[in-house]
């Protein structure tokens, strides 16, 4: 394994001096104020080109008024040298163009769901969100949706949650085109999903997994 193969730890990451990044989970992000979408944009192009030289690509996001960038090395789930030199390219061409960072609310929103059979759920979480399976993990390699990883109970106490007097009641509402639904419907009961209630299809339909944790298929259609 090459030094730029190499995965760092967080203390590393931290002592690299990249005044614009933050560490997020297990990658680095920025936010450019670019105030604009033409600015957003000239940024960007640059970012491309950069990442192009280096063969190393960067997610980004492009609103009117900011550029999100996050960075890290898939081969090696984390952080690498190649992140942090090409970090340092990215902010040096926002120097150029006199756009500001700003670190205050940078987030990666992760689901955990607390369960012994995660490997056995991932495929119908896959098929739910349209993604696939990694590493007994769904997936989605487009980026849309949060990963779902597993919380097994009776594990290292170290990590494990406090105890609650209620059970928790949230589900995810999986938003598609009108004519994905269905689609996605048949992925679901393919994956050992289970089709709860289709009555206010086409708005939503309800499936559940093989421990009975519901979610809804929601579209814009019927509403």
């Amino acid at each position: 394994m090459t030094d730029a193969q190499q995965k760092l730890s967080a203390t590393q990451v931290s002592e690299a001096g990249l005044e614009d990044w933050r560490q997020i989970f297990d990658r680095i992000k920025a936010r450019f104020r670019t105030g604009d979408f033409a600015t957003g944009l000239a940024l960007v192009n640059k970012i491309g080109a950069a990442a192009e030289a280096a063969n190393h690509h960067p997610d980004i996001q492009l609103t009117y008024s900011d550029v999100i960038v996050t960075l890290s090395s898939h081969d090696v789930r984390g952080i690498t040298s190649r992140d942090l030199d090409l970090a340092r390219q990215i902010s040096s061409h926002a120097a150029e163009l006199a756009i500001d960072s700003d670190t205050t609310g940078l987030t990666q929103l992760e689901l955990g769901l607390d369960t012994a059979i995660g490997p056995q759920l991932a495929p119908f979480y896959a098929a739910l969100l349209g993604g696939k399976v990694e590493d007994g993990e769904p997936v989605d390699p487009s980026g849309q949706v949060p990963t779902v990883w597993w919380q097994a109970p009776n594990g290292d106490e170290t990590w494990a949650l406090p105890q609650q007097p209620f059970e928790q009641r949230w589900h995810f509402d999986v938003w598609v085109a009108p004519d994905e639904a269905e689609r996605r419907l048949q992925a679901i009961l393919d994956a050992g999903g289970r089709l709860v209630s289709d009555r206010a299809a086409p708005a939503y339909w309800v499936v559940e997994d093989a421990e009975g944790n519901r979610s809804c298929i929601c579209t814009p259609a019927g509403r």
